[in-house]
């Protein structure tokens, strides 16, 4: 009995610690709306990249939607055609002339992939290059399957003479409307805000993270740090990115609604693969911390639900004091994306899926096929 009452406690006490002193990653305080940044005395040239192989399905709106930006200051759009088989470039240049903005997109045929590099960021090189040659003050990194409301880059480029940022990063709306997208993909979210707090990534210190769907870089701080070429082998290329810039200067990351993800997840497998594409990446390919992060897993999400389900007397109090804990920290997230708070209770079922997934992306690693996306398997030991 005392072997499971201490079991009992052990994941209590840990959640008691991340709750209270983790950087309040579960509050989910970070976010682009909570005030307004003043307008700056005079608005600089901005120029996004936007890497695109076979997006057809979504890249009309997302195009669309960069180039109905109603930001005051001069702003283009590079579209980098990595080597689409779908006719991705064709559908970009259609919906520029639909809207009346043909002089607002320049659209690159990519060059075929580099030794050494991932996709996405030989693409968004090329991008830059492309870009730097107008000495524009921020280069906006998007990707093909997001849409922005009219006025994120407005917002953004405020926030980011405020606060004299070197990278500006929004966390995305992801895509809730299926129930395989409620069961996992608010958690994707608490949990990647749970390995980077986002307040601790927005201060002083060693913490860096961002997020890869809306990234506002300086374009001097970026040449500075060694440009993308300096993590050209990153396959969770946006942290390492942040914690590039971090060296040249604050950056900041929040949540947002002014941009959301076009692409939907409809089935379990779908988002397994997502996730599994770069789980491994996470833990640096390393077979000892993904033993440790199965057994942690265990012990933090499973073990809990266990006491309180099996064991009488105090292990169950335990159990079902860490569980309510648990469900308590989900609610802002759930609120953040209009869920119905009873899916704090299933956490601990979220979590075990989550570490099925890390499991199967050290598998697709070992197998050779690890970084697996549009037909490149990317992960790079």
């Amino acid at each position: 009995m005392i072997a499971l009452v201490i079991l009992g406690a052990l994941p209590l006490l840990i959640w008691i610690g991340l709750i209270a002193g983790h950087g309040g990653f579960w509050l989910c305080g970070e976010r682009d709306d909570r005030e307004t940044p003043p307008a700056p005395v005079s608005w600089p040239l901005v120029i996004a990249v936007v890497p695109a192989r076979d997006e057809a399905d979504v890249i009309a709106d997302s195009i669309g939607a960069l180039l109905a930006q109603d930001y005051p200051g001069p702003f283009r759009v590079i579209l980098v055609d990595d080597n689409s088989s779908d006719g991705t470039a064709d559908v970009a240049r259609a919906e520029a002339a639909r809207v009346g903005r043909a002089e607002r997109l320049v659209v690159l045929s990519g060059a075929p992939l580099a030794t050494g590099w991932t996709g996405k960021l030989w693409a968004v090189n090329q991008g830059v290059a492309r870009a730097v040659a107008d000495s524009p003050k921020y280069l906006w990194l998007t990707d093909a399957d997001i849409g922005h409301d009219a006025g994120n880059l407005t917002a953004l480029v405020a926030r980011a003479e405020a606060g004299g940022l070197v990278l500006t990063s929004l966390m995305v709306e992801l895509h809730c409307r299926t129930w395989p997208e409620r069961f996992l993909i608010p958690a994707f979210v608490y949990f990647f805000q749970m390995v980077y707090p986002f307040a601790q990534v927005n201060r002083p210190g060693k913490t860096a993270g961002a997020a890869g769907g809306c990234m506002l870089a300086r374009s001097d701080a970026l040449a500075a740090a060694g440009g993308i070429a300096a993590i050209r082998k990153a396959l969770i290329d946006d942290c390492a990115l942040g914690a590039l810039m971090k060296r040249e200067g604050p950056i900041w990351l929040g949540l947002t609604h002014r941009a959301r993800s076009l692409r939907p997840y409809d089935t379990l497998g779908q988002i397994g693969r997502m996730v599994s594409r770069s789980a491994y990446a996470q833990l640096d390919y390393s077979p000892l911390k993904l033993i440790g992060v199965i057994l942690g897993m265990g012990l933090v999400y499973l073990a809990p639900v266990a006491a309180a389900l099996f064991e009488p007397g105090a292990p169950r109090l335990l159990g079902l004091s860490t569980w309510l804990i648990m469900a308590l920290s989900f609610q802002p997230m759930l609120r953040f994306y209009r869920l119905c708070p009873l899916w704090g209770v299933a956490l601990p079922a979220i979590g075990a899926a989550y570490t099925v997934f890390t499991f199967q992306s050290a598998v697709q690693f070992w197998r050779g096929k690890g970084g697996l996306w549009k037909g490149r398997a990317q992960a790079m030991a």
